[in-house]
């Protein structure tokens, strides 16, 4: 079983959807708390630029993203399935839906002023237009939704969220999938985060009730780490190669004439412009990686999925 680290704080909601993943695989897992907002020196040692809250690491393989996390995760330990054969294609787009589109919805709502002030109540005023302005920097090339019309829109789909819910003990039937964890986690922010927001889930019981039996599921068996102890497991060990790490595809996907060995930049599409450089190692019909060196870390590759990144070739490289 590879030891696996995870870089998260405790009131970030997509570690909240990989924390429940874990408990529910009963994987064993050791927990870096870093910091909400930058600065992030430590995660930027390992990721290289990429600095958006959960990272996992597996030795000197540093994954991004919870689409990808979860593909790892499914690799690690496939029982009980996050993507079960009849519900494999359903699970991932509705993931998606639900990491886009609901979360954004869920977020606007939830950080209106009387939700934020919840949210930052015990910490200085400072920390909050510190939140603040880091998150408009990640969001320079996003359009968020008007409180009102987050609203509107959170309401319609706790309503449909609802339907399904009203079914089956989970989303799509007796057993949780993919979807349930990607649809739970912007609902744990408004009613444990937020609770003073949380009187909009009233209207909807059966997602009430579908949310208790989720976070029954818990974090599973975790174990406290510090940044620095990451860092220096990164150093000890050896990058796998592609085809022998945690992600199962291999084979070149070329969608941008960019050749394997190019120096190459990776960035978010639409949330968090920083950019990740390095050399491509592997660019299959999933993911991305890059081999880059640090200081720190030594040499790492790091993981993206292609979905929701941007692929450039480094000028001058």
């Amino acid at each position: 079983m590879p030891e696996l680290i995870l870089h998260h704080y405790p009131s970030s909601p997509f570690s909240e959807k990989i924390r429940l993943i874990l408990g529910y695989k009963n994987l064993p897992w050791r927990s870096v708390i870093i910091p909400a907002i930058m600065p992030k020196p430590d995660l930027l040692a390992l990721t290289g630029g990429y600095r958006k809250t959960p990272v996992l690491q597996v030795g000197a393989d540093v994954y991004c993203d919870t689409g990808l996390i979860c593909d790892v995760l499914e690799h690690v330990q496939p029982e009980p399935a996050l993507y079960p054969p009849h519900l494999k294609g359903v699970a991932r787009v509705f993931a998606q839906w639900a990491d886009t589109t609901l979360f954004w919805a869920a977020m606007a709502y939830n950080l209106q002023p009387k939700g934020a002030a919840q949210a930052f109540a015990a910490a200085p005023p400072q920390a909050a237009q510190a939140f603040a302005a880091d998150r408009k920097a990640m969001a320079s090339n996003f359009v968020r939704l008007r409180p009102a019309d987050a609203t509107s829109a959170y309401r319609s789909y706790l309503r449909r969220i609802a339907h399904m819910a009203e079914e089956h003990d989970f989303l799509f039937g007796t057993e949780p999938c993919l979807a349930d964890f990607a649809t739970y986690h912007s609902l744990w922010y408004t009613r444990v985060q937020v609770p003073v927001m949380a009187d909009i889930l009233s209207a909807t019981p059966a997602v009430g009730e579908w949310m208790d039996r989720m976070a029954a599921i818990g974090h599973g068996a975790m174990e406290r780490f510090d940044a620095a102890a990451a860092i220096k497991v990164a150093t000890a060990a050896e990058p796998l190669p592609p085809g022998q790490n945690l992600l199962i595809d291999s084979a070149f996907q070329d969608d941008h004439a960019i050749a394997l060995g190019s120096r190459v930049s990776i960035t978010a599409e639409s949330f968090g412009p920083e950019a990740t450089e390095g050399v491509l190692l592997a660019a299959t019909r999933t993911h991305y990686t890059l081999q880059r060196e640090d200081a720190r870390a030594g040499t790492v590759h790091v993981h993206f999925p292609r979905i929701g990144y941007v692929l450039r070739s480094v000028e001058g490289a």
